[in-house]
């Protein structure tokens, strides 16, 4: 049986983030290597790459297009298959995403990017339902901590939960390396 047809979503792996106040440069660093992996891997072995970025326009902040930061981060300018910018917190409701994957026969997605709990999950739930398969390569994604009602959750918290939440409902996860393997020897 041939593997499903698949693509990496890049999403929100732009200049905005480091713009903002509660970016962590060393959670970046440990995060870099494993992202780049993966956009190398995907690359190697001929698999569409989709870049998602977001943009708030309006906002005079990060995010408003007016303000230059909305490229690719620094490091992450590749060339890639297709690029759609969205201003929701999914890769869906507001692009022609879809239609674009289903042209393609592309069935199954690798998600990566920052944040871990907000874009990449949301677009892992939502690709989920819309019948897609899709492979969350955890530790390709990036987020940091966040404090709700004086308790401080860290950046390993938010992605277990992540990881706990979508495992087997919405997503497989996966490691780097795992993912890396597989595109390399796929099962036939």
């Amino acid at each position: 049986m041939a593997q499903p047809k698949t693509a990496l979503l890049l999403i929100d792996v732009q200049a905005s983030f480091p713009a903002r106040d509660y970016w962590v440069e060393s959670l970046a660093q440990t995060w870099r290597p494993k992202q780049r992996a993966v956009l190398n891997a995907a690359q190697a072995n001929d698999l569409p790459v989709v870049r998602i970025l977001h943009e708030e326009p309006g906002s005079q902040g990060a995010f408003d297009p007016d303000g230059g930061l909305i490229r690719p981060l620094d490091d992450f300018s590749d060339e890639v298959t297709v690029t759609f910018h969205k201003r929701v917190h999914n890769a869906f409701s507001d692009t022609s995403l879809e239609n674009w994957l289903r042209e393609r026969g592309i069935e199954r997605l690798a998600i990566s990017g920052i944040r871990t709990e907000q874009c990449c999950e949301t677009t892992a739930r939502v690709a989920s339902d819309l019948g897609f398969s899709v492979d969350f390569i955890s530790d390709a994604t990036l987020t940091f901590p966040m404090t709700r009602h004086g308790i401080t959750w860290s950046a390993e918290d938010i992605k277990a939960r992540t990881e706990l939440v979508l495992e087997d409902r919405f997503a497989r996860i996966i490691s780097t390396q795992d993912m890396i393997n597989e595109w390399q020897n796929p099962r036939e």
